[in-house]
């Protein structure tokens, strides 16, 4: 009875956290949102406008996190889901490299630790930034999996 508890209480927070960060409030950026410096016009989908570099952030997890290295078939990295988005504001000196807009994602994902022997839970957080030339992304001190605010 404990263990079916944990995982509904589990499946809801979970749920939660998903609500949160497709609302767009509370720090999540999931749905239309309207460019940084107001010259781009709207984007329109910014799920869709990361999609091909959150495609580069997976494909680099895989390569180069610890728990990927693996090679059996029940130790491959699995699981991957983008658990929060939120747009943060542009810096002092944005303007004059030609940002337009930044944006904060955490992703969740399961790989085998070779020392415990074991499935484990890995995160990684990045920035993406967009310029005239599109997104990238870089390496992003940990966030809250919710809201995406920093910690």
């Amino acid at each position: 009875m404990k263990t079916r508890v944990a995982a509904v209480a589990a499946l809801l927070i979970g749920l939660g956290a998903l609500d949160a960060c497709s609302k767009g409030g509370a720090g999540g950026a999931a749905g239309p949102v309207a460019s940084a410096d107001g010259s781009g016009g709207p984007v329109t989908d910014l799920n869709a406008s990361l999609k091909p570099e959150e495609a580069k952030w997976r494909t680099e997890i895989v390569a180069s996190n610890p728990l990927c290295q693996q090679t059996g078939a029940d130790q491959k990295c699995k699981n991957f889901n983008v658990e929060c988005k939120a747009e943060r504001d542009l810096k002092a000196d944005d303007a004059g490299k030609g940002v337009t807009n930044r944006v904060v994602a955490a992703m969740t994902f399961s790989g085998w630790d070779p020392k415990l022997k074991q499935s484990q839970d890995g995160t990684s957080t990045v920035e993406f930034v967009k310029t005239a030339a599109g997104w990238t992304h870089s390496d992003h001190p940990p966030v809250n999996l919710s809201t995406c605010a920093d910690m």
